[in-house]
């Protein structure tokens, strides 16, 4: 329960009382619990979503959609804090400086409380399509389990990026607290137990689950792991190390490409008989 609570203060703003002290071992088990906080995240901006869905009277069409897309990521950013938003833009201003600066000024932008271009454009692209994304799930009748689906793949990316011995970018800091904290066993659970929960979500989805929807949601779920493993390795050799920042950023991104797959209907055999 403490290692809960923990993951609870760490990733979102409700007022649970943590550890008056927390040190790496309790910060590895927290961060291997992120996905359960995805779950909790995941069904309340998914009621959200559904609730604006009813009372604005959204038959379907896309333009129709976009508003209960669009306050169902902006329910996702307040519960957050804006923590991962804000980390999201400091990436972007590192990524931006890195090219011309070096690896160590990168590193210091990165830090400052000021956000440049590079990170003002990152927060409002990846915004603009998880919103877009959200809108064209909720049009094809995936909207609830797509929110649920994303949000929980995006804490698991976190899980998954402070294993594997992942060395922190910083002495101090929030990467010094996590990185490299979770266990491998404990890494894999988490990555089964979004899948089982994922399929559970498309079996039984708001607006008609069925074993398409099961297998489309866990095929999203890898998709947004694999794509999570290879951004964190990419700023690990990049930066030399996970720092807070990175977090957020690669939190932020695997929510967005999550969302995208379980979008997609291509007009395949395969993918009509994943989407329905």
């Amino acid at each position: 329960m403490l290692a809960a609570r923990t993951a609870f203060t760490l990733l979102t703003v409700l007022p649970l009382r943590g550890p008056e002290r927390l040190d790496r071992r309790g910060a590895g088990r927290a961060m291997a619990l992120a996905p359960l906080v995805g779950l909790a995240l995941g069904l309340v901006v998914a009621v959200v979503v559904v609730t604006m869905r009813v009372t604005t009277g959204t038959p379907g069409h896309r333009n129709q959609s976009l508003l209960p897309a669009a306050i169902g990521i902006a329910v996702l950013a307040l519960a957050s804090g804006g923590l991962h938003l804000d980390g999201l833009a400091d990436l972007g201003d590192g990524l931006g400086a890195r090219r011309v600066r070096g690896r160590d000024r990168a590193l210091e932008i990165m830090r400052e409380s000021t956000i440049g271009a590079f990170g003002v454009i990152s927060v409002v692209f990846v915004v603009l399509l998880q919103v877009v994304a959200l809108s064209a799930a909720v049009t094809v009748h995936r909207g609830t389990v797509s929110i649920l689906v994303a949000v929980m793949t995006g804490r698991l990316a976190a899980t998954l990026a402070c294993a594997a011995r992942t060395p922190p970018a910083h002495p101090d800091g929030l990467g010094a607290l996590v990185a490299g904290t979770v266990r491998t066993r404990d890494a894999v659970l988490a990555f089964v137990g979004v899948c089982a929960l994922a399929a559970l979500a498309g079996r039984l989805d708001f607006d008609g689950g069925d074993v398409g929807r099961a297998v489309r949601a866990v095929v999203a779920v890898c998709v947004g792991t694999a794509f999570s493993v290879a951004l964190r390795r990419y700023l690990t050799s990049r930066f030399g190390g996970l720092s807070g920042d990175m977090l957020g950023g690669i939190i932020e991104l695997t929510t967005m490409v999550t969302l995208i797959v379980m979008a997609m209907t291509l007009p395949t055999p395969a993918v009509r008989f994943l989407g329905h």
